[in-house]
């Protein structure tokens, strides 16, 4: 088998790298996301499931990569903070939808929630520390055939 749940991360990683939004796009949930205003990216595994969509002898997957988007919650202008998280999470929108397959890596990005929960964005507030992070946190929904060979 040539494809990999570490080749969707990767992919994933790449996508939101090549938006130059963030200061750092990590493959991992960080500990430690920016001091200064600019943006943060983490992306991780976050749920992996088979699919019943699969060819004989092979099984697919519906992967589920959480991809968070990380900034201080007090820093000046506040009113440039939602804006600057919404805006990056629209372009990562306008990547994932516009690039259905992610390069022909997978089936699709599930956008609509055929087989589980939709591509979606949750805001909220993460503390780490001392330090308050205005956080968006995208479901990036991908279903990926034949992750994996069935054999008796």
């Amino acid at each position: 088998m040539g494809l990999d749940i570490s080749t969707l991360l990767d992919k994933a990683i790449s996508h939101a790298g090549t938006l130059g939004l963030f200061q750092d796009v990590n493959g991992h949930e960080p500990l430690n996301p920016p001091a200064s205003g600019g943006l943060t990216c983490g992306v991780w595994v976050s749920d992996v499931t088979p699919v019943r969509t699969s060819g004989l002898g092979q099984t697919s997957a519906r992967v589920e990569l959480s991809v968070r988007i990380y900034t201080t919650a007090v820093q000046e202008p506040m009113d440039a903070i939602d804006p600057a998280v919404v805006g990056a999470t629209d372009q990562l929108f306008a990547a994932y939808i516009g690039d259905f397959t992610l390069d022909g890596t997978v089936r699709q990005v599930d956008v609509f929630g055929a087989r589980g929960e939709p591509l979606r964005a949750r805001p909220g507030y993460l503390t780490v520390g001392e330090t308050t992070y205005r956080v968006m946190t995208i479901t990036l929904p991908l279903i990926a055939d034949d992750l994996w060979e069935q054999t008796p």
